[in-house]
């Protein structure tokens, strides 16, 4: 074989276009070299940025190539010309149809050279099968991907103006985007709607004759359900328990068998990245992009999973056959399962790709890949390999008990489990959307119906009914899904978009909207109820289905959508004033000039604001007659700052005290406004930095006041990421 790289003395090369340049050097090492491979570097024609791009008659989008593709683009012009043939091997879904099509459209070669070509992993076996069978490109999948986009354009180009010139510049509005604040905002009003109730329970711990001790919550009283609104209640109910004789009411003991989750889906891994390894949702999809790509195991880069964009839970059956192998090789004949276990796909729109995500060979375990694999990339892959495993595992066999016990006349009730068979808990467990800790039901000791017990001890707890949780990205991705808003390939800009645009802020795992996510919402809900309705926008999720289809044409469910919606904008762009929308009439009166108050939307917030007040150029004073009243709302303002002992300010002497600013916590005088000092501080976040292995992870803030973590020790080591490395990245 020539060496790589050389053009072949028989003929020429066919040339490949896929869309990154690590996909692009897996391929070439796989294909050989009869094929030289290059990459679009992702869509290498698009919507222009500095106007709408659609007609509005036609509804035909005006592509055009933006200027840091032209080079790229000249590129494979003058590759695809020298070819014998070019082949378009871009990813499976809608979104690799398109930048196929408007690769083959922008290269400029004769239809006869073209091959299209699709795998959902990147392995020798799978690559050498579609380049046997390759296809033309799917016309339908890349209207419904157009479709889609113009949709998203003109909302987008359409809503943001207005919403610019009835709340605030820079603010935007999207299809997906705020359906998805919506939800965060409704959650939020529910909490703080919410009104908790009190109750109390009263446990008691008890032992049997053999002196074995566990514990039952009462659960009845004359037969009825026990419920004890407050402590007098308990205290009552706990004072007759004492004196009275317990003994073993009933016994129930019944066997019971849980089976593994599927093979992951794209929601389904982002949900479980968030819970189990605090990944956010794009960083996932960063990650899994890699994994998917290749990543070089020595001496070439392989694909470790497949396609990481899909809704379908088929898994091939040489991966069933595999995993069957490696469960008994690993842990024995009796975890694995005599036929492979199959899940049905419930999702209307999976179509995007044809299997679950998954490793594309289980033998490669997560221990051997640890020294090849980043921090993050060993991470995910472990899960990934973890989830397939396990679905392909023996079901869990479990012991269930039930005991009653009967003390005067309440019930006591008892619950014990034993595991039985661990099967595929073995190697995997499911995560929790909330945070709370699953109760763990422990064995109970041997008694029989009819035994007396002793009592130890009498626990009353008082509890409050708790409000629902507040989203996190894995909770809001489940919930568009359970909704059918959106498809794989959104979930991750559409968070990222409501976090950037600070529609809503991320405090631990929870989103929570700021007031300019109230607002836009609010004013959505008001005058584009649809825009913001969960069903309106699945619809449209299901007409873009039946395009992909080829059940229906693209532009019609366009024009069908774009008509009204661009009526109602034209109508509220007149009847609706700014004041409206961003002040709220109060009762107050303004403290300096005796004029109504009313609440105003700031750029950083809510605010008290004299209805006196006039807007000036920035650094010019009110005018004669006008008034600057303003205050934060009830509980917003600055809460007792904390003085920090035996620090104090170098610029004039006073102490140092923990505030909290529109940006965060920090150090600052007491004496401001006067003083304005600020106490430069470095967070050290526990992570030795992966580049060099000497210095510490700080956090900083860059442009924009964006957060990024970088290395102590520069100017001497220059490592930044956007994300915060794990622990064991060195």
């Amino acid at each position: 074989m020539p060496a790589k790289g050389l053009a072949l003395a028989e003929g020429k090369q066919d040339l490949v276009v896929v869309e990154s340049p690590t996909k692009a050097r897996t391929l070439e090492r796989m294909l050989g070299n009869e094929y030289k491979v290059e990459a679009s570097f992702g869509h290498i024609r698009d919507l222009p940025k500095s106007k709408m791009g659609v007609d509005l008659k036609t509804f035909l989008p005006e592509y055009v190539v933006p200027d840091d593709s032209e080079k790229q683009v000249r590129l494979l012009r003058r590759e695809a010309k020298a070819a014998a043939h070019v082949w378009l091997a871009t990813d499976l879904d809608r979104e690799g149809e398109a930048i196929a099509w408007h690769i083959a459209d922008v290269i400029k070669v004769p239809a006869s050279k073209l091959r299209r070509v699709t795998f959902h992993e990147i392995t020798p076996a799978a690559i050498k099968d579609s380049f046997k069978h390759p296809r033309d490109i799917n016309q339908d999948l890349v209207n419904a991907q157009q479709a889609r986009r113009v949709v998203d354009r003109l909302v987008g180009y359409t809503m943001s103006p207005l919403l610019w010139k009835k709340i605030r510049y820079g603010l935007s509005a999207g299809r997906v985007q705020s359906v998805a604040l919506r939800l965060v905002v409704d959650r939020e009003r529910e909490i703080q709607a919410f009104a908790p109730q009190e109750y109390w329970s009263i446990e008691a711990l008890l032992a049997n004759m053999a002196g074995e001790s566990f514990t039952a919550e009462v659960i009845q009283l004359k037969g009825k359900k026990l419920e004890i609104p407050n402590g007098e209640a308990a205290e009552k109910h706990r004072a007759a328990l004492e004196k009275a004789a317990y003994v073993v009411k009933s016994l129930e003991t019944r066997e019971s068998g849980r089976n593994a989750a599927p093979s992951f889906t794209t929601s389904t891994l982002q949900q479980e990245a968030s819970r189990k390894l605090g990944f956010a949702v794009r960083r996932t999809m960063v990650v899994a992009q890699q994994l998917y790509e290749g990543v070089s195991l020595g001496d070439a880069p392989v694909g470790l999973i497949t396609y990481m964009r899909t809704d379908s839970l088929h898994v091939a059956e040489s991966a069933l056959r595999q995993a069957k192998d490696v469960v008994t090789r690993e842990f024995g004949a009796e975890y694995a399962l005599e036929h492979p276990r199959h899940y049905k796909t419930r999702s209307k729109g999976a179509q995007e790709a044809h299997e679950a995500i998954r490793p594309t060979d289980l033998s490669r375990t997560p221990g051997y890949l640890k020294r090849y694999l980043k921090p993050d990339q060993l991470k995910l892959y472990t899960l990934i390999w973890q989830r397939m495993l396990a679905s392909q595992m023996a079901p869990a066999r479990f012991e269930n008990t039930r005991l009653d016990v009967e003390a005067g006349q309440y019930v006591l009730r008892a619950n014990g489990r034993r595991v039985i068979f661990d099967g595929f808990l073995r190697v995997y467990s499911e995560g929790r959307d909330d945070d709370q800790e699953e109760k763990e039901a422990l064995p109970l000791p041997v008694v029989t119906a009819g035994e007396a017990l002793k009592l130890f001890e009498l626990k009353p707890s008082q509890h409050f009914t708790q409000p629902p949780p507040r989203f996190t990205e894995a909770s809001l991705v489940k919930a568009l899904e359970e909704f059918g808003i959106g498809r794989p390939s959104t979930y991750a800009p559409t968070i990222s978009t409501l976090v950037g645009r600070r529609y809503v802020r991320k405090e631990g795992r929870a989103l929570i909207p700021e007031d300019v996510g109230f607002v836009v919402t609010d004013f959505l809900k008001e005058h584009f109820s649809d825009i913001v309705d969960t069903g309106f926008t699945a619809r449209m999720e299901e007409d873009l289905d039946k395009i992909a289809e080829g059940e229906v044409e693209w532009v019609p469910v366009v024009r069908d959508f774009f008509g009204p919606f661009s009526k109602r904008v034209e109508e509220k762009t007149k009847s609706v004033k700014k004041s409206d929308v961003t002040e709220t009439a109060t009762d107050k009166t303004c403290p300096k000039c005796g004029r109504p108050v009313v609440i105003k939307l700031g750029r950083f917030g809510r605010f008290y604001s004299c209805t006196g007040f006039k807007k000036t150029k920035k650094g010019e004073p009110q005018p004669p007659g006008a008034c600057d009243y303003a205050e934060p709302l009830e509980g917003q303002a600055e809460p007792q700052i904390e003085i920090i002992e035996g620090e104090m300010c170098p610029d004039c002497g006073k102490p140092l005290a923990k505030r909290r600013g529109r940006f965060g916590p920090f150090i600052g005088c007491t004496g401001y406004p006067d003083c304005k000092y600020v106490k430069k501080q470095v967070e050290k976040m526990g992570v030795v930095c992966p580049d060099c292995g000497k210095g510490e992870l700080v956090r900083r803030r860059g442009r924009g006041r964006s957060v990024f973590f970088g290395c102590e020790r520069y100017p001497e080591c220059t490592f930044t990421a956007r994300e915060l490395p794990s622990k064991d990245a060195a």
